[in-house]
């Protein structure tokens, strides 16, 4: 009995060791998702990656295409919410700057007032047209 306490203390306090010296060093990721995939979100070294400070991200090179994929469907003429479109630099800017559209696209699925009505977009995504007002909604 006394051998079978002793091993299981034994084997728990080799499963808690680690080589790390820092505790930051047990926080911090040490490799991308997909390394092999410069545009993957997760990976730090992708340019339009919003935990990258340094990189400015721009309606054009990065913005645009989200706002395509998941507004304009109902955003733009002859559709259900052509009263508001959403289909040019000037106009998603001024529905961020006027409209709370960046608190509409936060909201959770099944909030009343979430955009797009069809769910929730990728945090990811989220995350990046956040950046993109930090950054100061920039066109190029």
């Amino acid at each position: 009995m006394k051998k079978t306490i002793a091993l299981t203390i034994l084997l728990a306090a080799m499963a808690s060791c680690s080589d790390s010296d820092t505790i930051q060093d047990i926080e911090t990721p040490t490799a991308p998702t997909n390394p092999t995939n410069p545009t993957d979100p997760t990976n730090p070294t992708n340019p339009t990656n919003p935990t990258n400070p340094t990189t400015s991200i721009t309606y054009n090179k990065d913005v645009k295409s989200i706002i395509d994929g998941n507004c304009v469907s109902c955003h733009s003429s002859g559709r259900s919410a052509s009263f508001r479109p959403l289909t040019t630099f000037a106009q998603v800017k001024a529905a961020i700057e006027n409209s709370g559209l960046l608190n509409r696209i936060q909201l959770q699925s099944g909030q009343q007032g979430l955009m797009p009505q069809g769910g929730r977009m990728s945090q990811a995504n989220i995350d990046l047209i956040v950046k993109w007002n930090t950054d100061g909604l920039k066109e190029n």
